[in-house]
């Protein structure tokens, strides 16, 4: 349940459990300070399942439970193939877009998929092929992903691609990447620059998309803790911040791919403009000695040239050129930044500051063949 910090007060000597960009907790309230920290005993982190004698304190602005700026979404978890998968897949085969995630360990033809997120404007799916195994592919997700006429948004499609065709014959087709969208919009704003480096899914969302620096932390929190001990994406039952991370992901890529398109568009609006405005605004004299069939490049077209120009001068004096001749990218900050180096709870993690965490632990996961033995014994009919 999301708490205030004002409700805290309420339930001391009370189990409670808090949300931080690092993670989520479970302890009994011993105290809340007049700086709005708290002092939890019996600490357990519901990521990781590890328990922590004594007391702990948490800084109140490393905690998210009910602040502005917390995303809300609701999603559903496909585990078995009884009940919501059919319509889940059902559901996405009428879709024209839909984003794609996927969550696991080294994910190439060599590594572990747990968890394939796919959302659409209306619903968030979380398929947890830890469980359901190839059959899910064969039962229906094949057939999406491969699927000409639905458009699958991803962000660096790359290894998820070569897990699919190597692992479960799977190839994707019809694919927007905001990871390659991204560098292409760069290379339009700088007059043809190429950025030094390419932008995480969190990075990408801070520059595009109008995310909480608390969400990206957030996400970005998630994704270091799963660095950090990428089992824990084969963790059954999967904590429900982690899930939401999941969801939340996809949730964005839409978004983002809206963004992304707009501002890739920007010059093409721009021009047809002024196209519209061409000769309407002039005085009718001028077109009398205008050939409609004139063929050559109108002057609201070569406007483009000394616009690239202009970019690419901006450009040069705004960002530093490594030796490759690539602008070198700014580090994307939060927002907060500031106020947490202040109480002194947090470190920085790339380029994004994340709270401190406790050291992780190799996480003990279900054997996905005695997890579904029983859900799975009645369901040959959906093969």
């Amino acid at each position: 349940m999301a708490l205030g910090n004002e409700c805290f007060g309420a339930l001391l000597g009370r189990t409670v459990k808090i949300t931080l960009t690092c993670g989520a907790f479970q302890g009994v309230l011993q105290r809340v300070n007049a700086d709005r920290s708290l002092v939890l005993r019996a600490v357990k982190n519901l990521d990781t399942g590890r328990s922590t004698p004594g007391a702990k304190m948490f800084f109140g602005r490393e905690i998210v439970n009910g602040k502005e700026g917390e995303e809300n979404v609701d999603y559903t978890v496909v585990d078995c193939f009884q009940q919501k998968f059919g319509s889940a897949v059902l559901h996405l085969k009428q879709q024209s877009v839909v984003s794609v995630v996927a969550e696991g360990v080294h994910l190439c033809r060599h590594g572990r998929l747990a968890w394939l997120q796919i959302a659409t404007k209306s619903q968030i799916f979380l398929f947890d092929i830890f469980l359901l195994g190839p059959r899910a592919f064969k039962n229906g997700l094949q057939m999406v992903l491969e699927d000409r006429s639905i458009l699958k948004v991803m962000h660096d499609c790359r290894w998820i691609s070569d897990c699919l065709s190597h692992q479960y014959g799977v190839h994707l087709s019809n694919v927007f990447d905001t990871q390659v969208a991204d560098v292409l919009q760069f290379s339009m704003a700088t007059g043809g620059f190429l950025p030094h480096c390419i932008c995480t899914l969190p990075e990408c969302l801070m520059q595009h998309v109008a995310v909480s620096s608390r969400s990206a932390a957030l996400m970005k929190g998630r994704e270091q803790m799963a660095w950090d001990n990428p089992d824990i994406w084969f963790l059954r039952p999967c904590p429900p911040s982690l899930l939401k991370t999941l969801a939340l992901k996809a949730m964005y890529l839409l978004q983002l791919r809206s963004s992304l398109m707009d501002k890739l568009m920007s010059d093409l609006t721009a021009l047809v403009d002024d196209y519209i405005n061409a000769f309407r605004n002039k005085s009718g004299d001028c077109l009398g000695s205008t050939k409609p069939t004139c063929m050559e490049l109108p002057e609201e077209l070569l406007q483009l040239t000394d616009l690239q120009k202009l970019r690419r001068k901006k450009a040069m004096e705004d960002y530093k050129i490594n030796e490759n001749g690539l602008l070198i990218r700014p580090a994307m900050k939060l927002k907060e930044k500031k106020d947490m180096q202040k109480d002194g709870s947090h470190r920085e993690v790339g380029d994004y500051l994340l709270t401190n965490r406790e050291p992780c632990q190799t996480t003990s996961y279900y054997d996905p063949d005695q997890f579904c033995q029983g859900k799975h014994e009645n369901q040959n009919h959906d093969d």
